[in-house]
């Protein structure tokens, strides 16, 4: 891609600059904190889909989260894969995700969003299964594919039952949106499908499996989908219509139990691991319930809550998908079983993972304390369940355990790493990026006022009941260290019995085989066996049972719809004189000749017989330029089919076999489903809008009095020349078998 098109000196040049390019839309979240910046022009004018994009508080958090943490993969790429020979297109498809994103954040019509959906869909693929030589990245890029791919038909079914209920409905607008529309079922039944794709994206149970599968993409496409960017994607959907939402009964008690079970289902998983990675991408699991659970807490404090917690969590989680990049790029393993004292010869990393660490355990001065804070305030004034409680607990103390073998295990204690590496820092591409987040993670939980702004705007856009006086994200953490005490010490005990936990939960493993996860396997291999079924039921090597199965299906699908059209009054169907119906009965005795007849000459025969009264309707209707065409095409096809038969005329001992009986049913089926059509159609009035506007323009525009000619020609130029070169290609593929064809032998 960039290799083709730049000199190897600006390829470098190119690489090394294109993290710039997301700083580039930072501009948006300019002004903070302001009212929405909006730009809409018209697009698909016949939908009603405009290309409009609003900035408001909730996309400028998650938009500034994209570029930032997009800028540092950008940074940290060419460090990591120096020297790789696809490291431009890597590049290229970071830069087009990055956008993706950025669309997909601002997008303010619902099939401007479905496009940009599907785009950092099709776009993960391809970073997932990037390294595509290896057998676990292409399964996992399909896995990835295909549950996100299912979510994303679910997000096209509801935003077409949304703007059946609410036509040109806007994102904007949920805001304020009609009781009526509300009420309206079909809008309740869209919003649902929007929240099953949603969970999909977000990697929500039953659909959590696939994000640990994708750690078999390299390091900085882990650290910028699965922390920040794509798996965001979409619990940022569920924040959007919460707003609307919010009243309806199913949708708290929706969001809380999916959020709560997929909480507790990626902290149960966490200790089952013994890949960094694998462990980070778990915890990631756990966060993402989390922050479902604050999208349905009915109360104020969970938005801010849940803005706050997005902030935290994408400024710990992608430095430590950068510390566990750096880890396996200097050691070779990211086991961490074989790892353990890198701080000697990795010091910046080491630093970095301290900082990221102690943000995720939610120690004081860091962001992720200001983020739990936020959490347990709007959990104390909200009435959940004390299995959500529980939970919530439960996956507090497992994200401490996590930070501790990211940082405790793998840093400090005696030095140990596989033999034949010594561990040491790859430069500073691999050690500023995670040093700058993890930074700035500590710099916000000094001063969390900085952050306020950007939080509170976004926590508006879901609850716009927020008070100023609870917006603030400052609080006096020495009277909050009592109640944090416990989960930093259950978090410990959690570290210091990892290994036996392990063993513990390793014994459990038989409880996959009933997973979602080998629901999905099972699913894969019965489609496969299924397609495998129908290929070989309809595959019969002829080409005469391709066709008849292909018209037969047309007829299935198409004849309730045809024969609802319905049809005129037989005094308004009229026949245009003799001349039509000699036409008509010539082309009938032409299709009952070709079904009747014994050999493929007399078939082919009446097949030209239904062409020429086919001509003669024309001719007699008005058209005879169409006319002499249908005759000329029928005569030509004839004669050249009679000549190749004659070349391949049947062996001995071959007999010709009439039609059989299904075919010709399937053919007396087809024609019926068409002229029912027709007639259906003939007794419709019809729109003369384009003919007035071709008989108007014919002169003016292309200067002719023929008016099919200048349609042809000049209006429909692109068209004619498209069908021209089908046709030249179709002769040029012909040619190479044309000459392959026995020459007769001549008579001795």
């Amino acid at each position: 891609m960039v290799q083709a098109v730049l000199p190897a000196a600006s390829q470098a040049i190119w690489i090394r600059g294109a993290w710039l390019i997301p700083l580039a839309l930072l501009p948006a979240v300019a002004g903070l904190p302001g009212e929405p910046a909006s730009w809409s022009v018209p697009w698909v004018a016949p939908l009603g889909v405009r290309l409009g994009f609003t900035a408001d508080g909730l996309a400028r958090l998650f938009l500034l989260l994209v570029c930032g943490v997009g800028a540092a993969v950008l940074a940290y790429t060419p460090g990591y894969l120096r020297g790789h020979a696809r490291l431009g297109q890597l590049m290229c498809l970071l830069i087009a995700f990055t956008l993706a994103m950025a669309g997909a954040i601002l997008a303010d019509d619902l099939l401007l969003l479905l496009l940009f959906w599907e785009a950092t869909s099709v776009l993960s693929f391809l970073l997932v299964g990037f390294e595509h030589d290896s057998q676990d990245s292409r399964d996992s890029a399909r896995q990835a594919l295909l549950v996100t791919g299912a979510g994303g038909l679910a997000l096209l079914a509801g935003i077409v039952l949304i703007l059946l209920a609410a036509p040109g409905l806007r994102l904007s607008d949920l805001a304020h949106l009609d009781p009526a529309v509300l009420d309206d079922a079909r809008f309740q039944a869209g919003v649902a499908l929007v929240l099953v794709g949603a969970m999909t994206k977000s990697a929500q149970f039953p659909f959590h499996f696939w994000l640990p599968g994708a750690m078999a993409a390299p390091t900085p496409v882990s650290a910028y989908l699965h922390s920040a960017t794509m798996v965001n994607l979409g619990v940022y959907v569920m924040a959007r219509f919460d707003e609307a939402m919010g009243a309806v009964p199913w949708w708290e008690a929706t969001l809380l139990s999916i959020g709560t079970i997929t909480a507790l289902w990626g902290a149960v998983q966490a200790p089952r691991e013994r890949d960094l990675k694998r462990i980070l991408a778990w915890s990631t699991v756990s966060a993402l319930g989390t922050l479902t659970v604050l999208i349905g807490l009915p109360n104020e404090l969970g938005a801010l809550a849940f803005a706050a917690f997005v902030l935290a969590h994408a400024l710990y989680k992608a430095p430590l998908f950068f510390v566990a990049g750096n880890v396996d790029h200097a050691t070779g393993t990211r086991l961490i079983d074989r790892l353990s004292g890198l701080r000697h010869g990795m010091p910046a990393t080491a630093l970095a993972a301290l900082l990221a660490g102690l943000s995720m355990a939610g120690l004081p001065a860091t962001v992720g304390f200001v983020a739990k804070d936020s959490i347990k305030a709007a959990k104390e004034v909200s009435e959940v369940l004390w299995v959500v409680e529980g939970a919530s607990l439960l996956v507090s103390t497992v994200g401490v355990a996590v930070a501790s073998v990211a940082v405790v295990r793998i840093f400090f204690g005696r030095p140990a790493h596989p033999a034949g590496h010594n561990p040491h820092e790859g430069g500073w591409r691999l050690a500023l990026p995670p040093l700058a987040l993890a930074g700035l993670g500590i710099a916000l939980g000094l001063f969390p006022a900085l952050a306020e702004p950007l939080v509170a705007d976004a926590a508006r856009m879901i609850a716009p009941g927020l008070a100023p006086a609870d917006a603030s994200l400052q609080t006096d953490w020495l009277l909050r260290l009592e109640s944090f005490a416990v989960v930093w010490a259950v978090g410990a005990l959690v570290y210091a019995g990892w290994n036996r936990l392990y063993r513990l939960l390793d014994r459990l493993r038989f409880l996959d085989r009933a997973g979602p996860a080998a629901a999905y396997g099972a699913a894969l291999r019965g489609l496969k066996h299924g397609a495998g079924a129908v290929a070989r039921g309809l595959q019969g090597r002829r080409l005469s049972r391709y066709l008849g199965t292909t018209v037969a299906a047309t007829v299935l699908l198409c004849a309730p719809w045809a024969f609802g059209l319905g049809f005129p009054a037989p005094a308004a169907i009229s026949i245009d004189g003799a001349g039509v119906l000699v036409g008509c009965a010539a082309a009938i005795l032409g299709a009952v000749l070709a079904l009747r007849a014994r050999g493929t000459l007399g078939r082919l025969l009446g097949a030209g017989a239904v062409g020429v009264g086919s001509a003669v309707v024309f001719l007699f209707r008005g058209a005879p330029d169409l006319a002499l065409t249908q005759l000329a095409v029928e005569s030509v096809f004839v004669v050249v089919a009679a000549v190749a038969l004659r070349r391949y005329r049947q062996g001995p001992g071959t007999v010709a076999r009439r039609v059989g009986a299904w075919r010709a049913a399937v053919a007396l089926a087809f024609g019926v489903l068409l002229g029912a059509v027709l007639l259906a159609l003939s007794g419709r009035p019809l729109d003369g809008a384009m003919a007035d506007y071709f008989l108007a323009q014919s002169v003016p525009q292309g200067h002719g009095r023929n008016v099919v000619n200048v349609i042809i020609v000049d209006f429909r130029s692109l068209d004619t020349l498209g069908e021209i070169a089908v046709v030249m290609l179709a002769a040029l593929a012909a040619w190479p078998l044309a000459r392959r064809l026995p020459a007769r032998r001549k008579k001795p």
